[in-house]
Parts: structure tokens; C-alpha cells; sequence
């Protein structure tokens, strides 16, 4: 899918967001945190810190600063004696750069003042704002391109508040991937109402993947009689996919029938979505049947799959 060019609002938008973000933080203080540094010399500190030692060319390339600039934030600290420079074994024409005594001590109040700032714009904030305000944060790193560490991802019950986000997110996905209309939506919500007002715990249960406090995926396990379960409303989010966790969901969901003592567990799904079909092969899901239809306005093929437990 071809991405289309971002409107002027949305571009008002980034670079209002921008100005609001670096007042906040203080980023237009002449020294940051009541410190003696400077915004650039603060981050010079904090990643030699965090790499014990490094050269000059890993430190521009990290942050993104020119070279020139760079030389003269690290003679300035030289000169403070905040860091030290030491000639690099494997290769002669460069330094590598580490903090003296005195710059682990000015390092280490720099990190406690910073610890104390942004505890203090989190604070006053709810619990659930909280999370989201970090969630959305890693989201903005993740979608323009920082080199995050992989985070773990944790699968768990939904929490008040996670089936409404789940019928939105899925409704917005098949939309844009697939040109779905709102019709799937009014399913999708009558299907996880359905299961908010009649959930009986002790045959059905959701399944929520979470990563970076973020909700990534789910997936809804229900009783359709006679001893057979009902998978429905598998997805992964677009950020989260090639991590495994569809087809982590769909083996718990699984483990889940059988120990609630299901016979079967059956499935009804559209041919389009090749990912999720692939998981369901791959857990020994069978083809049954298919029918042509017209259905969340677009010519589809309804597939419907099951599985012996």
C-alpha cells in the first residue's frame, strides 16, 4: 500500500507537538535541570555513560549531530574534566571517549535530577493516562524509526476498558488493509458485547497480547453448544506483527478449550486474511467449507474451519 502524503494539519499538528514537547522538558533552558550543561553536552555525558567507552564517530552517528559541532561539545567537557580522552587500541586515528570521576558524579546527578522531572510530569496523572501517555510515546519512537529493544510480550485477561479498544482497533485495521466498511464493526461490537454481558468464565475467556504497555492483539474464545468452542476476533496489530503473537494466541486459546473440556473448537474466517489462515493450518485447523458472499461491503470467500480437541 502506497502511503499518501502528509496533510498541512497533520503537519501543524507534529510541529505543534514539537514546540510543546521541548518547553516541557525544558529543552530551551540555556542549562538543563539546573545543571551547568547544556541540552547538547547533557546527552554527550549520558551516552558516553550508558557505553563506558566510545568513539567520537559512534557518538555523531548515534546522535545525529555534525561532526564539527560534536568536537567542540567534547573539548568544552575535556576542559571540564567531565570526560577523558584515551587512545583506541584497533585504531589509531581516533579516541575513545569515557567519563572521569567527575563526570560519574555529574552523570549520576544529572540522571537522578531527570528521574525526579519526569516523575513529576507523570504523577498527577491517572493510572490509565499514564500508561497510555507511555504507550503512545514508544509508539512515536517505533514509528519513526528508533532502534528500540524488543520488549517482552505478555499475554493476560482484558482489563476494563480493553474490548472496546479491541473492536475499534480491528474495525480501523480491516479498513485500511482490506477496505472493509463499518458493517464489520457493528459485528464485531454485537460479538464482544455479546461476550462482556453473557461471559461465563468458566468456558470463555479473552485473551489480550500486551508489549511495552501497549494492547498488540486478542483473540475471544465462546461456547457455540453442544460442546463445541468458537474462536473469534483473532488479530495482531500491524506494529506487532512477525513476533509470533497470533499464533501464540491462538495456542492458548487452544490450551484454554481443552481444559475447559470442549470437544471442538470451529472458526469462521475470510480468505483474504492469509496470515491468520496460515496460523490456523499450522495448529491443525481443517478447511470445511466455503462460501462466496458479499459481506462488510466487499465480494468475499467465508471460510470455515475446525479442530478435534
Amino acid at each position: 500500500m502506497v502511503a499518501s502524503e502528509p496533510t498541512p494539519t497533520q503537519i501543524a499538528e507534529m510541529r505543534a507537538f514539537n514546540r510543546f514537547y521541548t518547553r516541557v522538558v525544558g529543552a530551551l533552558e540555556a542549562h538543563l535541570l539546573a545543571s551547568p550543561f547544556t541540552l547538547g553536552e547533557a546527552r554527550v555525558i549520558y551516552e558516553v555513560a550508558t557505553r563506558h567507552q566510545v568513539s567520537a564517530a559512534e557518538l555523531s552517528r548515534q546522535l545525529g549531530l555534525d561532526a564539527g559541532y560534536l568536537s567542540r561539545l567534547l573539548y568544552k567537557l575535556v576542559e571540564a574534566g567531565i570526560i577523558a580522552l584515551s587512545p583506541n587500541p584497533s585504531d589509531r586515528r581516533q579516541n575513545l571517549i569515557a567519563l572521569t570521576t567527575d563526570g560519574d558524579a555529574a552523570f549520576a546527578r544529572l540522571d537522578s535530577a531527570s528521574i525526579v522531572a519526569v516523575g513529576g510530569l507523570l504523577a498527577p496523572l491517572a493510572a490509565g493516562d499514564r500508561a497510555g501517555l507511555v504507550a503512545a510515546m514508544a509508539n512515536i519512537r517505533r514509528l519513526l524509526g528508533d532502534d528500540m529493544p524488543s520488549a517482552p510480550v505478555v499475554l493476560r485477561p482484558p482489563r476494563p476498558g480493553d474490548i472496546g479498544h479491541i473492536v475499534g482497533r480491528q474495525a480501523a485495521i480491516y479498513a485500511d488493509e482490506y477496505g472493509w466498511d463499518a458493517s464489520y464493526e457493528g459485528l464485531a461490537a454485537e460479538i464482544a458485547g455479546k461476550f462482556v454481558q453473557e461471559h461465563d468464565p468458566a468456558r470463555e475467556a479473552c485473551i489480550v497480547a500486551e508489549r511495552a504497555g501497549e494492547v498488540v492483539g486478542s483473540v475471544f474464545l465462546v461456547d457455540a453448544g453442544d460442546g463445541v468452542a468458537q474462536l473469534r476476533l483473532l488479530y495482531v496489530e500491524p506494529s506487532a506483527r512477525g513476533l509470533g503473537i497470533g499464533k501464540s494466541l491462538v495456542a492458548q486459546c487452544i490450551a484454554q478449550a481443552r481444559a475447559f473440556g470442549y470437544r471442538r473448537i470451529k472458526l469462521w474466517t475470510q480468505s483474504v486474511l492469509v496470515p491468520a489462515r496460515k496460523i490456523y493450518a499450522a495448529a491443525g485447523f481443517t478447511l470445511v467449507r466455503a462460501d462466496q458472499t458479499h459481506s462488510f461491503g466487499q465480494d468475499l470467500t467465508s471460510e470455515f474451519w475446525e479442530l478435534p480437541l
